[in-house]
């Protein structure tokens, strides 16, 4: 658990297998997981770098290192208390790692015995922090965006009876999307888009009369995650039906 986070490239990423290792998964699992996540985002090779690692024999194998945004679309899937316990270690350990990137105070141990010392310090820091209120705070700085329904899976994962529907009504009921019937049904309010919660996904298509219609579509920043996430698990509340 000393280096869930390390230095790669200037970038603060973890691998594939200390994932596994932490969340007591099998390796193969999570690469199943990952390699399912490159199907479907469009900029995975900027969240995820595949490489090889050795085992405990030696013996090269394929692995990946991850951002915090790559981490954070993984771990998604990860429920329970003592998922969230180890989430919130991740997220301290990259926030830590981030910092010290930027200001400069990042020092790779010249001898064992400041390695072991390094090792040591992370590990109290680790054991004596107060975690974070819930596991929205690992996305609150994210630059990927996701649907609606996406959202409601993740407040469910961490004990929220919600689901998509519900969670729009929800949102429409108070006042984040617009309510009323029209061709802005279930946009952002202004007051969504003042704090940041959403993004708009504008596509087209030409329908069977030739006419091209747009289509707009919310998506929730990073900020949106943390704000709904925290709104909902910090009171443990149910979205009603």
């Amino acid at each position: 658990m000393n280096n869930l986070v390390i230095m790669k490239d200037q970038q603060a990423v973890t691998s594939s297998l200390q994932v596994a290792e932490t969340f007591n998964k099998n390796h193969r699992d999570v690469l199943r997981a990952i390699d399912d996540l490159e199907k479907d985002v469009r900029n995975f090779a900027q969240m995820f770098l595949v490489t090889d690692l050795p085992d405990t024999y030696g013996r090269g194998r394929r692995a990946y290192y991850m951002n915090r945004d790559g981490f954070t679309l993984l771990a998604m899937g990860f429920t329970g208390k003592k998922a969230l316990k180890f989430k919130m270690q991740y997220i301290e350990a990259f926030n830590k790692m981030e910092d010290q990137i930027k200001t400069g105070g990042f020092k790779i141990p010249s001898t064992m015995a400041e390695a072991l010392r390094l090792a040591a310090d992370q590990q109290e820091q680790l054991e004596v922090m107060k975690p974070k209120a819930i596991f929205a705070d690992s996305v609150a700085t994210s630059h990927t965006t996701i649907l609606v329904g996406d959202l409601a899976k993740i407040i469910k994962g961490n004990g929220v009876d919600t689901g998509a529907r519900r969670l729009f009504q929800w949102m429409g009921d108070n006042g984040y999307l617009i309510k009323r019937k029209g061709a802005d049904y279930n946009s952002p309010t202004q007051k969504s888009m003042d704090l940041g919660l959403f993004k708009i996904k504008e596509s087209s298509h030409v329908n069977s009369d030739g006419v091209t219609v747009v289509t707009k579509t919310p998506k929730v920043t990073g900020k949106g995650q943390q704000y709904f996430i925290n709104k909902f698990l910090e009171n443990n509340s149910v979205i009603s039906r």
